[in-house]
């Protein structure tokens, strides 16, 4: 009998479009032998659609989920109880920063991807960038501050970033991906509006130090014995690797990376360093920068990648020898293998030698 597999997609956050794409790449390349794909669409305001057809999902584009008539709406207890794996193929906020996750594991229900606590810190690139720098990580210089800081004493956060980090410099959201909110400031002022930009998609800004370099990215797949793909290479058509190089003008990818077999080594290990430090399952694509003068910085990593037809995740592993079909299906197991470890643990107190 055929695994029924919920694909869950869109959601709240400013990715909507992007996972929209991704689980549409998903659903082309579930295996129909093995699994049955149910896509479930997660409007902008939060509400669930389920008993979607999958051909009505792959031919509607990436136009976001369509808000359901009220009578129309279905509990997600109802829906969840469905599947048999939950693939939630969610990019940003409230799909891949461990709220999700948390939804899942409170309704006992085998999931794709990394638990709780490494999805929050993976969506959280403070917090993460802090994580290895304390695991001895090599990662650029940087600053942070909060809305409620910056608001009280804004000239003396600008002030400590042009002194410490200089100019250019990066500003992101600390909760966002696919390079949403993010911008390059070139002097004092241009770094005000980058702050100001940044606070309108979290409470949190981080402030990178410039890194002049190649940007290089490896995927790894695993649960306890996680292995990492050949390393590829994106050459932004901008400026910087911003969202409308990533989805609207797409950079140049060059996979594998030309690397010399050491580089691919150093990658590889520091991808798995940088999985390991979060306790991350089942996936994740590792960024980093490679500089002129050799040196291999982790930029950031992301538990839950883009899945579209042009992301690097699987195009990584397809040239590793993995197809995007076989993919799909590892995860599913991955995620069940995962699920199985948990049940294992004992949920009563009981001493015993």
């Amino acid at each position: 009998m055929k695994e029924r597999i919920i694909i869950l997609f869109g959601g709240r956050s400013a990715e909507h479009e992007v996972s929209v794409q991704s689980a549409k790449s998903v659903i082309s390349n579930l295996d129909e032998r093995e699994f049955v794909p149910l896509p479930v669409g997660i409007t902008k305001s939060g509400r669930w659609v389920a008993g979607l057809d999958p051909r009505e999902v792959l031919a509607r584009g990436d136009k976001a989920v369509l808000e359901p008539p009220t009578e129309e709406a279905s509990s997600i207890a109802t829906i969840l109880a469905q599947g048999d794996v939950v693939f939630p193929v969610l990019h940003g906020p409230f799909g891949e920063d461990g709220k999700m996750q948390g939804l899942l594991e409170i309704m006992d229900i085998p999931y794709v991807g990394s638990g709780v606590a490494s999805s929050a810190l993976g969506m959280d690139k403070i917090f993460q960038k802090i994580i290895y720098r304390q695991m001895g990580l090599p990662v650029v210089e940087f600053l942070w501050t909060s809305a409620f800081s910056y608001e009280k004493k804004p000239t003396d956060f600008l002030l400590r970033v042009k002194e410490q980090l200089g100019f250019p410099c990066f500003v992101k959201p600390a909760n966002m991906g696919s390079s949403v909110g993010i911008n390059k400031a070139l002097d004092e002022e241009s770094l005000r509006q980058c702050v100001s930009i940044a606070l309108r998609y979290d409470r949190k800004v981080l402030v990178e130090k410039l890194a002049k370099g190649r940007e290089i990215e490896c995927s790894v797949m695993g649960n306890d014995e996680p292995c990492a793909s050949l390393p590829g290479e994106i050459v932004p058509n901008d400026d910087y690797y911003s969202y409308t190089a990533k989805y609207e003008s797409p950079s140049t990818l060059y996979i594998p990376a030309a690397l010399t077999p050491q580089q691919v080594v150093e990658v590889q290990t520091l991808a798995l360093k940088a999985y390991e430090a979060l306790d991350c399952a089942g996936l994740a694509r590792v960024d980093f920068f490679l500089t002129a003068q050799g040196q291999i910085y982790v930029n950031e990593l992301n538990t839950m990648p883009g899945f579209t037809a042009i992301s690097m995740y699987p195009k990584m592993w397809e040239a590793s020898g993995v197809s995007y079909a076989a993919l799909i299906s590892k995860l599913i197991r991955l995620a069940q293998a995962k699920y199985a470890e948990k049940r294992r643990i004992s949920v009563s107190h009981r001493e015993s030698l």
